[in-house]
């Protein structure tokens, strides 16, 4: 969405608020169930220029541990600091590209700062809960569901092999 800042850079507002929605990048293995709803304002306080606003998308994905279904919103706080185009040098654009937005001919496009920081900020596994045990590796039965019944202790198989030799306590030779 391209914002007209020009009121504010001429001095006649010291606020916009924002609202829009914003399609979203696809991620793997996550299913995006609407668009990406950003509100927030931009505001000028003596020439230093804010923009402080909430990218939310609503999501459906698997639980990394038990495989369950996990569906729920993501919230980021987006927060950048707005500067005219030529405000800054190619250094710092470079070193800072993470906290500034650029106005280019009085508009603001801030989509693709917004898409990339939810890519870079989403979660990279999903969870149905902090707690969440997972499944058994041997059956695949939930273990949150109670034992299953596997044995929770494994033997080492390098080192198997010295399970079969069987030591004679009185004379000391392995048979």
């Amino acid at each position: 969405m391209n914002l007209d800042l020009r009121p504010m850079l001429r001095g006649e507002i010291n606020r916009i608020v924002i609202d829009f929605l914003l399609e979203p990048e696809s991620l793997d293995g996550i299913v995006f169930t609407g668009e990406v709803h950003v509100s927030g304002e931009i505001t000028n306080r003596g020439g230093y220029m804010r923009l402080v606003a909430v990218a939310e998308i609503p999501y459906r994905g698997e639980c990394a541990r038990c495989l369950d279904p996990v569906e729920d919103v993501f919230s980021l706080p987006f927060e950048r600091t707005v500067v005219t185009e030529g405000t800054l040098t190619e250094e710092q654009e470079e070193d800072n590209v993470d906290e500034f937005v650029i106005i280019q001919g009085g508009f603001l496009d801030i989509d693709d700062a917004v898409r990339e920081s939810l890519i870079l900020s989403f979660p990279m596994r999903l969870l149905c809960s902090e707690d969440c045990p997972g499944l058994c590796p041997k059956c695949g039965k939930p273990k949150r569901e109670g034992a299953c019944g596997c044995s929770e202790k494994e033997i080492d198989p390098r080192w198997a092999v010295l399970a079969s030799l069987r030591f004679d306590e009185e004379d000391g030779e392995n048979t």
